[in-house]
Formats: C-alpha cells, structure tokens, sequence
C-alpha cells in the first residue's frame, strides 16, 4: 500500500524484455510507449463539396479515435504517450493552429453531420489537454510538482503561443475550467512567467507589422529618417485585395486570442502592463482603424459577402482592442482600489494618468468610453477615494464630451447606467465582488462546473450589438443627417433613403451600428418588415404662418391678408394732395368736439336743497372734508355668515400708554395678564437695547446649535512667549495672516511682486 503512494517519476515497473527476461524500468521510460501513428487534423471545407466533406469527416473520425484512445490508458501510460510520442505532439499542435474560431464557423456550410464531428473532435482534444494539465489525479496516480513543472517545460506540452490559442478555443463555456489549469501550469513551473515577460514584445510586434503594410509609420520608425532610394509604401487602399484581406484576417486573430488570454488568466495583465501594452495599443487603434475602415468601406469589392465579412471582422477587433484595454485597467489599477491595498493611491493616480492619455486619442476614447463609460469609473474613484481632485475628473469627462464631439457621433441615451458598480465597490471589500463591481458592463461569461464536460469554445459566436434608444424627432442636424445617409448608401446603394432613415432612428442615429446590423442581417423585428427599397418620405409643407397670425388688427380695414380691397383714399404718405398746412391747423373742429363735454363742469352749487324724503348722505351744515364717508351709509361684510357680525362692536378701549392717568379702574384686568418682564417699564416705547440684543443672540445661538453651524475659530498669531514653543494653531494663523496681509491697505502689492518674479520679471 505505501508503494501505491509513491509518485510516478520515482515508480520503476518489472516488464518482460525483447530476450523474454523481465527487466525493471523507471515508470516513464521512452520504451513503454505504444506504436500508434496520430493524425493530424484537417479543418473543415469551406465550399463544402461532397468530396471534401467525406475527408474531413474520415480525418475527424480517426483524430477522435486515438484521442479517446489516450484518454482510455492509465495514468503511468498515458503519460509515456504524451512525453515520448511525436506523433501525438503534431496531431494536437495541428489542432491548436487549425481549428476554426468563433468567426470562421459562421462561414462554413451548414451540415449537420459536420458540425457533430466537429464538436466531439473538439471536446476529446479539449479533455486530452485537461489531463495533460494535471499532475494529481487521485491519491494513488500522481507527479510531485516540481517534476510536473519539467516535464511539461521541457518537453514542449504547453508553451505561451499553445495556452492563448487554448484561450481563444476553449474559453467561452468553460472560463472557470480553464483558469485553474493554466493557473495550475504557471504555478508549477514559473519558468512560464519568463516565457510570457518575452513574448509580449513579440505581440507588439504585430500591430507595428500591420503599420508597416498599411503605409503607417510606428512609433520606432517615426524616429528614423526615409531612405531617398525606397518606394512609396502601399496603403490600404492601394494595396492588393488579399492583402488587405490577410492583414484584417491577421488582425482578427491577433486581437482575439490576446482578449481571450487577458480574460481567461488575468495575472497575465501585469506583465503586458509593464511592456507599455496599454499605450501601444492606444496609438495603433486611433492611427490604423480609421484608414482600415475607410478601405472596406469605398474600395470595390466583386464579392458583397467578402466586403460583409472583412468589415464584421473588423468591427470585432475593434471591440476586443477596447476590451484588452478595460482588462489592463481593472487588473492593474482598479483591482487594488477595490481591495483595499496599500497602493490605493498609487494606482488612482495611474489610473487618471491612463484617462488623461487617452484625450488625443479621440477615436478610441469615444469607443471606450461607448463600452465602457469613464464617469463609471471616475464615480467609483470618488467613493473609494474622496481626495481626488474634482477638478482633474470634471476635465476628464469634459475631455470625453469633446472626443464624442470630434469624430461626429452622438453619445446613445440608451448608455445611462444604473450605479451599481458605486454601490458595490462601497459595500463590498472582497474581491470577488470588487471585480464585479467594475466589470458590470462587461458580457458575462458563461462559468460551468469541472464536472460538466460540455465544449462549446469553437462555436462562439459575436455577441448581439446593443439597441439604440429610439427617438421621436432627430437629434442632429439636417446637414450631419445626410452626411450619415451618404456615408451608408456608399457602403450599401441597394438600400432606399426611407429605410436607412428608419435603421437611424432605430438605433439613435449611430451609424456604425446601423451598418453592421445590416451586414450580419440582425436587425429589429420592425425593420426587417420594411421594404430595403423605400424612398424617404416626402416632407409635408407646413402651413403658412400668415395663416395662423394673430394679431389686434386682423380684419380691420386695412388688413390686406384677409381684404381684397382697400380703401386707397385713405392711405397716403406725407401730405395728402390738395391740404394747405395753414388751413389744417386752423381747424378747430376737434375743438368743438370736445366742447360740450367740458361745459358739464363749470356748474358749481355752494348749497344743495334736499327735498323732503330724499337721502342727504351726510351732506349738512357740518360736513368735514376730511371725514371718510365712504362705508357710513354701507354695511359691507357686516352681516357675512362665515364671521362675527361687524355690527357687534367691541367696546372702546382705551390705549395702555394713554392708562396712566387711570390707574385704579385697570388694576382688575393687570392682575389677571401676568407681566412679561418683571424689569420692564410698561409706559416706555422702546425697550432696553443690551436686553434686545442679548435676546438676538441667543435667538441666534439656538439657530446655529439647531442647524450645526460650527462657529469660525479666533485667530491667534500672538501665540505664547518665545521660548516656550507654539501650537499648531498659531503657526497656521501666522501662515494665514502673512498669505492674506496685502489684501488691505497694501493693494496685493505681495502677490503681484510673486507673479513677477515668478515670470522672470523681476531677479530673485
């Protein structure tokens, strides 16, 4: 039994040797492996012709064969198979180099019998590099790790290309899986980490391979001067078709499988954060995107479905750079903000820095921000952090405005988020939910059990693009509206103007996002029941506004809008034809007029005979001019019923200060008020002013205690004698007055004699 525990490195095993005498051998021992001839993989035919079909599928069958074949042998020969079998190596490196990803599974045939051979090839492959992974099967078949570490080092069984490419096929569906098995492989042999830290260059050098074809220079060739004798470079679009077809094909790839790689295992974002990835990948997306996208737009294709799949290419390697650039932020900067590291501040402050370079890159930070939104971000910086300065973010997010502003896009509505990730990164100081937190706008990935066996890696597929807000009236203006429709009826001149109109509105005017709808034929239930065909709809003419005028003098005679005839005798300009200024001026008709009006007030009565039985209204002998009559005769509101009756008079009372004089008649009614102040004199009118203001101020002190107002400290620039040592306080206030003492009298004479010396004005 204890001889079961030993590990397989150090087992030795008695078998028969080619004389028929049994011989003893180490456990791994190139002579235990059996004769078995894998073969290679062939992928799958793109034109699907019978013939071709059958090939692949007889390839398949033989590759799954010996594939479950391996995984069938116990654990001591399974492994002399993969250490010691070449063949073996080239079947799953062919696998790994020809397998088809996400996006080339879109354009091949539909066979069903195709598809089924494809998958079982692909989950025994994935399930033979699973178990190559592990070095503990169970208690009694194992390898100690650190021999683990070098057998599969030495031996070539992974390598960095080997573990993108399992990213890249492997990782959607079974992300979980898959971490812990090259978490498992970089933890026993961390050699790898070397391996990884060398070939981030490489990976660089892709993206200064694609400058280089398209006629871009990179960042290391700006520095050199043109050679006299060297030819003009091609562009994308001079290039050759293929060309251009082989450098976006190659870029698809490239961008796929580092996205895949940085997802899967995010240990690896430190090392590509430390080679400067970030920046390059920047400055390459803002300078060859554009000139790409422009070549598969205008250049003539003869082949509709080539130029369709170039630019769904394109447009996923655009979305995977900005991913790849989100991964490197959250794990490098955001990660220890969430977790509550030491190097909080640290890492904010990388992080703004990392914002505040992207402001140039207009494109991409439009893209990124589109994505992934920066006031997310800045958001949950502010709550982990209260320090940052409010200025530096409110100028990044007006850098944001401005990006969306020049490239001539318009932020959706639809990308107003909930602040979830705020809410969580406040609440939680774990990291699961840190990551979480900051990844909310990131597609999910799908996490299965180890148990489940499940491989649907190959058939990934792109995600469903995200839905505009639909709006009522155009956000933009007429001229940017038909710069949009000449942009797609470029691109596609089959559609109608009504119906690309439609696909705007549909998708908030965001162009980018109409067309790639259109090409991968995923449109809204709504559209795809109109006609492709239909022309714009013609404008309705509005109604004149002459019709609608309101106005004091319509259908007055003059009013020519709704008169067809007006009396033109009397309009005229300056003097009518046949006046004399002397006789209109000696016409006093008006004069007359006016006369019979005024004569009514030169009757003036000094006494006025009241008949008997009619009012007199107070008019007598002793009328007061003075006296207002006005309500004497009229009882207004003295019988409403919702009061007491005005004419219920309270008795006449006499005034308090006119009282003095009667003393003995208001002792009654001065015992039953209680005085208010026993020290104040009732005969005065003004009252003691210190007790006002005492009374103000503790009216005021009860205020600020009620609202928390914290009153403003004394200053104190005297301080204790000298020797004795000051408080803080006290150098604070002397700091204070000396910053603050030619506000007064000294007219800023201080501050402006600092200015000038600090622009040189003056020598120090």
């Amino acid at each position: 039994m204890a001889c079961a525990r030993v590990p397989l490195d150090e087992q030795q095993v008695t078998e028969p040797g080619p004389l028929g005498k049994e011989r003893t051998l180490p456990a791994l021992h190139p002579e235990r492996k059996e004769e078995r001839c894998f073969v290679p993989y062939k992928p799958p035919p793109e034109d699907g012709s019978p013939a071709e079909v059958e090939e692949f599928l007889e390839y398949a069958r033989f590759v799954m064969e010996d594939m479950e074949w391996l995984l069938a042998l116990p654990h001591d020969k399974f492994w002399c198979q993969v250490v010691f079998d070449e063949s073996l190596h080239t079947c799953l490196d062919s696998y790994l180099r020809h397998a088809p990803r996400s996006l080339d599974l879109a354009a091949l045939p539909s066979s069903p019998a195709v598809a089924e051979m494809q998958r079982s090839v692909h989950r025994v492959v994935f399930l033979t590099f699973l178990r190559m992974a592990t070095h503990k099967e169970s208690k009694e078949n194992f390898l100690t790790p650190t021999v683990f570490g070098e057998i599969i080092y030495q031996n070539f069984l992974f390598d960095i290309p080997k573990i993108m490419d399992l990213c890249v096929l492997f990782g959607k569906g079974n992300s979980q899986l898959l971490h812990k098995m090259i978490d498992n492989i970089f933890t026993q042999q961390p050699s790898y980490y070397t391996d990884l830290d060398e070939t981030v260059p490489t990976v660089l050098m892709v993206f200064d391979s694609i400058l280089d074809k398209c006629g871009l220079q990179c960042e290391a060739a700006a520095m050199e001067p043109m050679k006299l004798n060297e030819h003009k470079q091609l562009t994308a679009m001079t290039m050759s078709l293929q060309e251009l077809v082989d450098i976006l094909l190659y870029l698809c790839d490239s961008t796929t499988t580092i996205h895949a790689f940085l997802d899967i295992f995010p240990a690896a974002c430190s090392t590509f954060y430390s080679h400067g990835f970030l920046g390059r990948l920047t400055w390459f997306y803002e300078t060859a995107v554009p000139d790409l996208e422009k070549a598969v737009r205008r250049r003539n294709f003869d082949d509709k479905g080539l130029q369709e799949d170039l630019w769904k290419r394109l447009s996923h390697s655009c979305r995977k750079m900005v991913e790849c650039a989100h991964l490197l932020l959250h794990h490098t900067c955001l990660q220890p903000i969430l977790e509550g590291r030491e190097n909080m501040q640290t890492s904010a402050e990388e992080l703004l820095q990392h914002f505040t370079s992207f402001l140039p890159e207009k494109r991409f930070l439009s893209d990124y921000d589109e994505q992934f939104p920066l006031v997310d971000d800045i958001s949950l910086l502010q709550q982990a952090l209260p320090v940052i300065d409010e200025t530096r973010t409110s100028y990044l997010l007006q850098g944001v405005e401005s990006a969306w502003d020049s490239v001539g896009r318009r932020k959706p509505s639809s990308q107003i988020r909930s602040n979830a990730a705020s809410s969580l990164s406040a609440n939680q100081g774990a990291a699961g939910g840190a990551a979480a937190a900051s990844s909310g706008s990131c597609r999910p990935r799908e996490v299965r059990e180890p148990g489940e066996e499940r491989v649907e890696g190959a058939e990934a597929m792109l995600d469903v693009p995200q839905k505009g807000n639909n709006g009522a009236m155009c956000p933009m203006s007429t001229a940017e509206l038909e710069s949009l429709l000449t942009c797609i009826r470029e691109l596609l001149p089959d559609l109608g103007e009504g119906f690309v109109m439609a696909c705007l509105q549909e998708y908030d005017y965001n162009s980018e996002l109409v067309i790639n709808n259109i090409l991968e034929d995923r449109l809204a239930p709504s559209l795809d029941k109109l006609d492709r065909a239909m022309p714009r709809p013609v404008k309705e003419e509005l109604p004149s506004l002459l019709s609608n005028r309101s106005n004091v003098f319509d259908d007055d005679e003059f009013d020519v809008f709704r008169r067809d005839q007006v009396d033109m005798s009397r309009v005229w300009k300056g003097r009518r034809k046949g006046e004399d200024s002397r006789e209109m001026l000696n016409d006093k008709r008006h004069i007359d007029e006016q006369r019979a009006r005024y004569q009514a007030y030169e009757t003036v009565v000094d006494e006025v005979v009241i008949e008997p039985g009619e009012a007199a209204y107070g008019l007598g002998e002793d009328y007061d001019d003075e006296y207002d009559d006005t309500y004497d005769m009229s009882q207004v509101g003295a019988n409403d019923l919702d009061g007491d009756s005005l004419l219920n008079r309270r008795p006449f009372t006499i005034p308090q200060i006119l009282r003095k004089a009667n003393k003995p008649e208001e002792e009654e009614e001065d015992e039953e008020e209680e005085p208010l102040q026993s020290n104040v004199n009732r005969d005065q009118f003004v009252q003691d002013p210190a007790l006002l203001r005492e009374r103000a101020e503790a009216r005021r002190a009860a205020m600020h205690q009620r609202k928390g107002f914290r009153p403003e400290r004394t200053s104190n620039v005297v301080g204790q004698p000298k020797g004795q040592g000051q408080t803080t306080d006290t150098f604070l206030d002397r700091r204070k007055k000396e910053a603050n003492k030619g506000r007064g009298a000294n007219h800023n004479r201080r501050n402006m004699a600092d200015r000038k010396r600090n622009k040189g004005m003056i020598p120090s």
